[in-house]
């Protein structure tokens, strides 16, 4: 049977008139990759650091493996490695020394591991931090983040500043961290890697939490566009719960099933249609349901 490792209820931070996150509920099983979406100010970080026991909630509580994540942070981190959206590292420390200081400050911290990890990622560890472009600051951060051995990953917005070849081991070192049992979350602005990565996604909407799916159901998910050639028919009480009729005119009909749709075949084909385009749900598109087209990159 699955396990939260991650529970929220009414989880609430307030600063001023500002509602940062609104009374969020949410639950992290064990070995999940779960997605946080959603604009710069909709709540991602912020919910992130409360995770982290940084803020002190306004109201509700968060809590990890059973542990109340502010009043037992130390705990709670011993459990958890963090990579924050802003990287900041000691200019004056080499690459390989920050690598050896993080993995010793950390109880499961794994220097070696973090070597092995660096050379995949083809990092120059030789380097002064200061002279190290930003991309080369993000992958120190990632190594270290990553080869710490917890069962807990916190990631928010880890390809910032990476090139395409980077993202991709990126996301396949994710994929591996997931393979060992870890759970991880995971904040991005880039929905590929995130569909490609996610067993889960939720989607926040100014402080609150508007969304929750699994990638396999969005996966399931079809729009139909047919052109009619004549009246159309009310769907049949057995695809009620599957299909929803979105668009209806004279000429045309937009429906969405959210169900297998080869067990639509049969019913299509009794209706008065000449062409018909069946067409993948994305995440793009439960995206674009609360936030249209702003601040996401599809890529």
């Amino acid at each position: 049977m699955t396990r939260a490792l991650i529970q929220t209820d009414g989880l609430t931070k307030q600063y001023g008139s500002l509602l940062a996150l609104d009374h969020c509920k949410l639950g992290v099983n064990e070995g999940e990759v779960f997605g946080l979406l959603g604009p710069n100010g909709s709540g991602k970080t912020t919910l992130i650091r409360l995770l982290m026991g940084y803020l002190k909630p306004t109201a509700g509580w968060a809590k990890i493996d059973n542990l109340d994540c502010y009043h037992d942070s130390v705990a709670v981190h011993a459990r958890l490695s963090y990579l924050p959206a802003e990287v900041r590292l000691f200019f004056n420390m080499r690459g390989r020394d920050v690598l050896k200081f993080f993995a010793r400050m950390h109880p499961a911290g794994d220097f070696e591991r973090a070597i092995q990890l660096a050379e995949r990622l083809e990092l120059d560890l030789s380097r002064l931090v200061a002279f190290c472009s930003t991309g080369m600051k993000q992958k120190i951060a990632l190594v270290s983040t990553l080869a710490t051995r917890t069962p807990l990953v916190i990631l928010d917005e880890p390809t910032s500043a990476l090139d395409p070849t980077v993202r991709r081991e990126v996301m396949a070192l994710i994929n591996e961290a997931k393979r060992e049992g870890r759970t991880i979350i995971f904040s991005s602005h880039v929905l590929s890697e995130t569909e490609a990565t996610c067993d889960r996604v939720c989607i926040l909407r100014r402080g609150k939490l508007v969304h929750t799916e699994a990638l396999a159901s969005i996966k399931r998910e079809h729009r139909i566009r047919a052109r009619i050639t004549g009246p159309f028919p009310t769907i049949p009480d057995n695809l009620r719960q599957d299909v929803e009729l979105l668009e209806s005119s004279e000429k045309e009909v937009v429906m969405q099933t959210a169900s297998d749709v080869a067990t639509l075949f049969g019913w299509l084909g009794t209706l008065p249609i000449d062409q018909v385009r069946i067409d993948p749900i994305s995440l793009q598109a439960v995206y674009d349901r609360y936030h249209g087209t702003q601040e996401i990159d599809p890529t």
